[in-house]
Formats: structure tokens, C-alpha cells, sequence
């Protein structure tokens, strides 16, 4: 009777699987959390230790992003209509929209609450899952997955109980690592070890590949947010207007430098590769630089719209530059995981960026910011007669 119950949370046989509105609505809730972290990178950016501040924004930046990479394959498996599913999703929203709240002090007087948050959000869902699939088979496979997440729940609440940020940042960082590595593990458990690891990525490629063009879409639209935000407080000043269209034409290069070809490919290359569970670890962890990339970008253009003709110093040149730089690397890397070979546009793109970085000190943030939009025009551009070229390239993903 229980397995009876449990078998109706899963999705029937033939039935589409196209963005859920479930889904829609979470995303919405997940753009509030980037747009929080964009405000701790941007205050770590002009903080007397950039880096440190970049580092423990880079952490947090992980932990939101695997909140999103373990809810995705969850209207794939589950029918999103179902009392037990609709439940998850509202509580992993509001835990978000939490977790956004503390954002800014999570390093400070809010780890605790942050933490605390973050770990009742696993370990939640993980009951919830647990309890309603009783009796089922995929009992064993939710209880692999609250088992690493017990585990990695340790070092972040011990962390959030210490006042030294250095201490916190480095379990926080080993709690994040557990959880990564998990992931990258199908989050086999000792029960299910074997299997796990050579089972079927539980997500259809079809899904997985809708899901991922949408999750870059909302960060590219966090950063027309935080940018038009920017310009609102200085719309007076011709300088900022300015440095807006500039913020917004780089982020339609960046929209468009993602979806040409690979990203529409993402679901046949996973059909056609070797090993499909192992290319979409790869699409994974691409996706993850992307995503950061446009954060830090989104960081940097605020601060140049706040003053596009003031002082350049380092810090603001390795957020404008640094961010596209990331960015074209987590998408080589993802073009390579497609074709089995390097887009050259992007390669070369992202090393002429890291080269003419350091004479950028000397010019004012808004021509600084001109640097990547040019170089993303000379991608797209290069894009387009490649297509003209090979209008039809099949995916052929690396054995």
C-alpha cells in the first residue's frame, strides 16, 4: 500500500516535460538571492580586502548554486502537481528567500542563521522525500542523498558558531566541497555505491538542457536588474547612462555568446555521448563558472555605473574584466564538452582580455568597461560566419 502511494509522486509515462510553472516561480525567488550576492561581492570589491571578500562571496555563490542544481532534477523525476512536491518547492523558496536576507552578514553575525537555513533546506526536502516514498525503491536512492548532506551539514554549522571568518570561511569551503563532490557522485551512498555511480543522470536531456538555458537567462537578467538599479540612482549623470547601455549591450553579447549552437545542443550531445551521465557532470560545472562569471560582470558594472569617468584601480578591473573572463571560460569549456574541441573565438576573446588588463589601470572604468563588449562583438561576430560556414555541426562530445 505505502509503494502504492509513493508511485503517484512520480511523473507518468509520455508525459511532457516542459518548464512547470513550480519552476518558473522558484527561479524568481532565485534571482532575489543573486541579486543579494551581487550586492556582497560589489561591497567586498570596494572593501579593504577584495580578495577575501571575493573568496567568501565565491562560497556562497556555490552553496546557492547547488540549492538550484539539486531542485532541478526534482519536476524531471516527480510529478510537480503533487501535494508532497508543491510543499518542497515552497519550502526551498522561502529557505531562499531566507538565505538572501542573511546574505550580506553571513560572514558576520548572520552565519549562524544563514547556515542554519541553508542545511534546514536539505535536510527538509530530504525528509519530506524520505517519508513520502515509503515502501518504494527510490527510498534508497533519497536516503543517499540526505546522508551527504548530514555530512556536509556538520563543518557548516560548526563554522557558523565561530567568530573567525578565516576559520568559518575554511569549513564552510569543505562543507561546499562535500557537497560538490557528492553531486559529482550521483550522491551514491555505501548502499547503493556501484550502482549510483553508473546509473543514468536522472535527468532528461531534454529538461536538463531547457533548464540550464533558463538558469543563464535569469542571471543575465539579475544583471540588467542590479544595472538598471544602478542607473536609477545616478540617471543625471550622462557618464552612467552611458556605462547602462554598456552594461546592457555586454549582456545581450553574453546571452547571445551562450546560445549559439552548443546550448541548443546540450540534450542531442548528451544522447550521443559515451557516457551521458559524465557529460552532464561536465555541463555542470561549465555552467557554474558561467553562472559566477556573470556575477562578478554584473559586480563590476555597477561599480562603473556608480562612477564610470573616477579612479581605476585593480580591484574594479579584475571585476569588469575578470567577470567576462570567467564567463568565456566556463563556456569553452562547455563548447568542448559538445564538439570535442575548443572554440578558438573564445579562447583567444578571453586570453586578449587577461592580456590587456593590467594597461586598464590607466584609463577611466567606463572605457575599461568597453573592453569586453568589444571583445564579445568580435565573438558574436565571428559566431556568425561560422554558421554560414557549418550551419549544421552535430554535437561529437569527447569519449
Amino acid at each position: 500500500m505505502a509503494s502504492h502511494r509513493a508511485e503517484r509522486l512520480f511523473r507518468k509515462p509520455g508525459r511532457p516535460l516542459g518548464i512547470s510553472y513550480l519552476e518558473l516561480f522558484f527561479d524568481l525567488v532565485f534571482v532575489f538571492a543573486l541579486t543579494q550576492l551581487s550586492g556582497v561581492l560589489l561591497e567586498g570589491i570596494t572593501s579593504e580586502q577584495p580578495s577575501v571578500r571575493a573568496s567568501e562571496a565565491l562560497l556562497l555563490l556555490l552553496a546557492l548554486l547547488m540549492l538550484w542544481f539539486v531542485m532541478a532534477p526534482v519536476t524531471h523525476v516527480y510529478d510537480p502537481q503533487q501535494p508532497e512536491i508543491q510543499v518542497i518547492f515552497a519550502g526551498t523558496m522561502f529557505g531562499t528567500l531566507l538565505l538572501a536576507v542573511t546574505l550580506p552578514d553571513a560572514f558576520g553575525s548572520g552565519g549562524l542563521a544563514f547556515a542554519g537555513t541553508y542545511v534546514g533546506i536539505h535536510i527538509g526536502r530530504g525528509l519530506i522525500l524520505i517519508f513520502a516514498l515509503r515502501g518504494h525503491q527510490a527510498q534508497r536512492r533519497s536516503l543517499g542523498v540526505l546522508l551527504w548532506f548530514v555530512v556536509s551539514a556538520v563543518p557548516w554549522l560548526v563554522g557558523a558558531t565561530l567568530t573567525e571568518g578565516d576559520v568559518r570561511a575554511a569549513l564552510w569551503a569543505l562543507a561546499v566541497a562535500i557537497e560538490y563532490t557528492a553531486f559529482i557522485m550521483v550522491f551514491a551512498a555505501p548502499w547503493n555505491f556501484r550502482v549510483a555511480l553508473v546509473s543514468r543522470w536522472p535527468v532528461d536531456p531534454e529538461h536538463l538542457g531547457e533548464r540550464y538555458r533558463q538558469f543563464v537567462t535569469i542571471a543575465l537578467g539579475e544583471l540588467i536588474a542590479v544595472s538598471g538599479v544602478a542607473d536609477g540612482a545616478h540617471v543625471s549623470s550622462p557618464g552612467a547612462v552611458a556605462a547602462f547601455f554598456v552594461s546592457f549591450v555586454t549582456t545581450v553579447l553574453l546571452w547571445r555568446t551562450y546560445l549559439f549552437q552548443a546550448a541548443a545542443l546540450l540534450p542531442a550531445a548528451i544522447q550521443a555521448a559515451h557516457t551521458p551521465a559524465r557529460l552532464a557532470r561536465v555541463a555542470l560545472i561549465t555552467h557554474v563558472i558561467m553562472v559566477a562569471g556573470i556575477v562578478v560582470t554584473d559586480a563590476g558594472f555597477e561599480l562603473v555605473i556608480e562612477q564610470p569617468l573616477g579612479h581605476t584601480d585593480p580591484a574594479r578591473i579584475s571585476a569588469v574584466i575578470g567577470g567576462p573572463v570567467l564567463y568565456l571560460t566556463g563556456r569553452f569549456l562547455f563548447g568542448h564538452a559538445i564538439y570535442g574541441r575548443m572554440s578558438h573565438s573564445r579562447v583567444i576573446g578571453a586570453l586578449s582580455l587577461a592580456g590587456i588588463s593590467p594597461a586598464m589601470i590607466f584609463l577611466p572604468p567606463l572605457a575599461v568597461a568597453v573592453g569586453p563588449t568589444l571583445v564579445l562583438l568580435g565573438i558574436v561576430i565571428s559566431d556568425a560566419v561560422l554558421a554560414k560556414r557549418h550551419p549544421d555541426r552535430p554535437p561529437s562530445p569527447p569519449s
